[in-house]
C-alpha cells in the first residue's frame, strides 16, 4: 500500500512540477491551478491504467528483458502522445467556434458522468475485449507497440473527451501558436504516469503490479477526477480567462 501511495505521489508531484515550470516560463502563472486540475483529471485516469495494464500483462507473458521493456514501452507512450496531440489539434479548430461557457457546462456534465460511472464501476473504454485481443496479438516490437498505441488512443476518448474538450475551448481563446504549445504541454502531463511507471518500477512485474493497483482504485480516482472537473466548470462559469 505504501508503495502505491508513494508511486502516485511521484506522479502528482512530477506532473505539478513540469506544468508549473513550463507555465511560469510562458508567463502564465495564474493559469497553473486550472491547468494542473484539468491535466490531472486525465493524468490519473483509470482508463489509461487499464490499457497500460493490458500491455504489461501481455509483455510479462512473453518474458522480455528490461531493455526491451523500455523500448516497447517508450514506443507505446510516444504513439499515445502523438495520436492524442493530433486529436487535440482537431478539437482546437472545433473548439474555436464555441463560447467559453460551453466549456463550463461540459466540465460539470462530464464530471458528474465520471463520478457516476466510477461509483457504478462501469467501464468507459470502448470495446475492451477487442483491444485486449489486439494487445495480445501484437508483436513485441517497437513498431508493433507504436501501432498499438495509435489504435488504442481512440479507446480512451470516452474517458477523457470531456476534459480534453474543456481544455481545448479554454486555450483556443489564447491564439493558435500558444494554443498548440499548451496542447503539447497538456499531453506531456497526460502520458507522464505511463513514463513514471515504466522508468520507476524497472521491471514488467513491478510495473504491472503498480498499474493493476491503480486500476483497483478506479472508483476513488474517478470520483476525484469528476470533482476536479466540476470545480473547473464552476471556475469557467464564474468568469474564467487565460
Amino acid at each position: 500500500m505504501r508503495g502505491e501511495i508513494k508511486g502516485l505521489a511521484v506522479i502528482l508531484l512530477t506532473s505539478f512540477g513540469v506544468s508549473s515550470l513550463a507555465l511560469w516560463a510562458l508567463g502564465m502563472t495564474g493559469f497553473i491551478p486550472q491547468f494542473f486540475t484539468l491535466a490531472m483529471t486525465d493524468s490519473i485516469n483509470p482508463c489509461t491504467f487499464v490499457i497500460y495494464t493490458m500491455l504489461l500483462i501481455a509483455l510479462s507473458v512473453r518474458e522480455i528483458s528490461r531493455r526491451r521493456l523500455y523500448l516497447i514501452g517508450t514506443a507505446f507512450i510516444v504513439a499515445v502522445y502523438v495520436s492524442y496531440y493530433f486529436l487535440g489539434v482537431g478539437l482546437l479548430y472545433f473548439a474555436g467556434y464555441l463560447p467559453l461557457w460551453v466549456a463550463g457546462v461540459t466540465a460539470i456534465a462530464f464530471g458528474v458522468y465520471t463520478i457516476i460511472t466510477g461509483l457504478m464501476e462501469k467501464s468507459r473504454v470502448w470495446d475492451k475485449s477487442k483491444i485486449r485481443r489486439k494487445i495480445f496479438s501484437s508483436d513485441a516490437t517497437a513498431i508493433g507497440a507504436f501501432t498499438l498505441g495509435v489504435i488504442v488512443s481512440t479507446t480512451l476518448l470516452p474517458c477523457s473527451a470531456g476534459s480534453y474538450l474543456v481544455y481545448a475551448i479554454i486555450i483556443s481563446k489564447a491564439g493558435k501558436a500558444l494554443a498548440f504549445l499548451l496542447l503539447a504541454l497538456y499531453n506531456l502531463i497526460f502520458v507522464l504516469p505511463l513514463v513514471v511507471i515504466l522508468l520507476a518500477m524497472g521491471s514488467v512485474t513491478k510495473s504491472k503490479r503498480f498499474s493493476q493497483a491503480m486500476v483497483r482504485k478506479s472508483r476513488e480516482l474517478s470520483v476525484i477526477a469528476g470533482m476536479l472537473l466540476i470545480a473547473i466548470g464552476i471556475w469557467v462559469l464564474t468568469g474564467a480567462s487565460l
